[in-house]
């Protein structure tokens, strides 16, 4: 192949030609756009912002011990690395949407990806239309992922996204029929490429020769709704209240603490670390919370409205995880709005608490 950026491939209009490109900052996107680039194509990446990144989760924690690599945005660190702009776009409530009601539904976990897919390639499309773009493109690889990239579902997702002939898959292309920026000479289909399956080792090589080492594990994944624990919790939500009444606030905190459900309405969140006493402080406004005072304690949040049991219960699993969790009876202080009150409780025991951890 030749240097990136080499020569000019003329667009409809006599111009270079533009690509508007999904970029996660994975090794997958990152090389799709460097295989066009090495046409010299425009290329212009977008990120979605979808509130369930786990880097953009642990830059809100700001931990002051935290691996600064494990907070940085990687489809803008992509675009720095290939020398292209990025746009980084705010998913917005219609992806919360989507995720609560995926039509094509979930993956092993949490995970919509055959609609996660349609819902970003829709975007890029839409925007490929408002800013002159020539094509969509995507770091998509045959077989690689069971539920959204083998070929029937990468079929259906170009169908449903309305850019038929105009979506290329650049890593797998020799795989693919030929698009119409292909047919139409826009891009070399023979400089494209023939991936296909789970290994990483062709791209790991082209990372090499491209001098492109900065990148996150391969397969590692970077998705909230791809963990477990956190999957757990999702459709623990989605057992309990319908998906029209879930707010996006119910769904980040998901992402702290130690969830315990004490009822059909009621659940509480302790916090782990004073990172995620901070987190949690800024969604107590109108919510019942427990602390005890005076000592290393987490900050407990009710979602719902307990009974008189199960504050009682929440102070003691409180007082569990406090310093003073070796006392036979601890002071929990439990607060709601302008209200306070004063519970002296046992800290409860390990054993108990399973039949309430989600």
């Amino acid at each position: 192949m030749s240097e990136a950026g080499e020569g000019t491939r003329p667009g409809p209009p006599g111009r270079k030609v533009r690509a508007i490109g999904l970029l996660s900052g994975g090794l997958d996107s990152t090389l799709a756009a460097r295989v066009l680039l090495e046409q010299g194509i425009e290329v212009v990446g977008l990120h979605f912002s979808t509130g369930f990144c786990m880097n953009d989760h642990r830059r809100a924690l700001g931990r002051p011990d935290e691996d600064p690599k494990r907070m940085r945005n990687e489809g803008l660190r992509a675009g720095a690395d290939l020398g292209i702009p990025i746009e980084v776009l705010d998913a917005g409530e219609a992806y919360l949407r989507m995720v609560l009601n995926p039509k094509h539904g979930y993956g092993k976990r949490a995970n919509p990806c055959i609609d996660c897919r349609i819902f970003m390639i829709h975007g890029a499309a839409d925007y490929m239309r408002e800013h002159g773009g020539d094509f969509v493109f995507t770091g998509e690889v045959l077989g690689q992922r069971p539920m959204s990239q083998h070929m029937q579902s990468l079929k259906l997702i170009e169908k449903e996204c309305g850019i038929a002939g105009y979506l290329l898959r650049p890593l797998s292309a020799h795989h693919l029929p030929a698009t119409l920026p292909e047919r139409l000479g826009w891009v070399d289909r023979d400089r494209l490429l023939a991936i296909s399956g789970r290994s990483r080792k062709e791209q790991m090589a082209l990372s090499e020769r491209w001098g492109l080492r900065d990148y996150p594990q391969p397969a590692g994944g970077c998705c909230f709704l791809a963990d477990e624990n956190f999957a757990k919790r999702f459709h623990d939500k989605k057992q309990h209240a319908s998906p029209e009444e879930i707010r996006r606030e119910e769904l980040i905190l998901l992402k702290v603490g130690r969830h315990f459900r004490l009822g059909p309405t009621v659940k509480i969140i302790v916090a782990r670390d004073e990172a995620e006493n901070n987190f949690l402080g800024r969604f107590a406004s109108g919510a019942w919370r427990f602390e005890v005072l005076g000592c290393g304690s987490p900050i407990t949040l009710a979602e719902g409205e307990p009974d008189d049991r199960q504050k009682a219960l929440a102070a003691s699993i409180t007082a569990r995880y406090s310093d003073r969790r070796t006392e036979p009876l601890v002071e929990v202080t439990a607060r709601q709005g302008g209200r306070e009150e004063k519970l002296l409780v046992p800290p409860v025991a390990d054993a108990a608490l399973e039949a309430y951890r989600i």
